[in-house]
C-alpha cells in the first residue's frame, strides 16, 4: 500500500449538502431553517446546555460537595512493587526518578509509598511521603525511608 492509494472506506464519506442553490438542489428557498424565529436567522447560536425551554439539567439537579484546592495528589506504590523492581533491575536504591525513568509513575507526580505486600530485600527508599507500616517494614529488613521535598 502506498500514501497516493489511500481512499476513505466505501460509503464513509456522504455527498455535501449544498444549502441555499436554488430549489432545483432541493435546498432552496428557506434553506433547510424553516420559517421564521430565531434559529432561521443568521447569527442565532443556541446556548450552551439550552433544553429548548425545558429546565436545563445544571439547573435541575442539585450542587454538593467541594474540591479542596489544597489537596496533594499522591501516586501509590507499594512496598511489593519495590521488591519487584529491585529483583528486576538489580538495584538497593529506590527514588522518584528511578520510578519516573522506567514509566512507573508520570513526570510530574508525588509518589507515596505504602505497606501493601512483603518485602524481603534490604533498600533505601526516597519518596515524598510514606505510611507508617511501609516505613516500618523497610527499616525491619535494614532498609531506610528518606521523605524528599515536594
Amino acid at each position: 500500500m502506498k500514501l497516493h492509494e489511500l481512499k476513505p472506506a466505501e460509503g464513509s464519506r456522504g455527498r455535501q449538502k449544498r444549502i441555499g442553490r436554488g430549489e432545483g438542489s432541493g435546498h432552496g428557498g428557506t434553506s433547510t431553517r424553516g420559517h421564521k424565529g430565531a434559529q432561521a436567522r443568521s447569527g442565532y447560536s443556541r446556548k450552551l446546555g439550552f433544553e429548548g425551554g425545558q429546565m436545563p439539567i445544571q439547573r435541575r439537579l442539585p450542587k454538593f460537595g467541594f474540591n479542596n484546592i489544597n489537596r496533594i495528589e499522591y501516586v501509590p506504590v507499594n512496598v511489593a512493587a519495590l521488591q519487584a523492581i529491585s529483583e528486576k533491575l538489580g538495584v538497593t536504591s529506590i527514588d522518584v526518578e528511578l520510578l519516573k525513568q522506567h514509566g512507573i509513575v508520570s513526570k510530574t507526580a508525588l509518589v507515596k509509598v505504602l505497606g501493601n505486600g512483603d518485602l524481603t530485600a534490604k533498600l533505601e527508599v526516597s519518596a515524598n511521603a510514606f505510611s507508617k507500616s511501609a516505613v516500618a517494614k523497610i527499616e525491619a529488613q535494614g532498609g531506610t525511608a528518606t521523605t524528599i521535598e515536594k
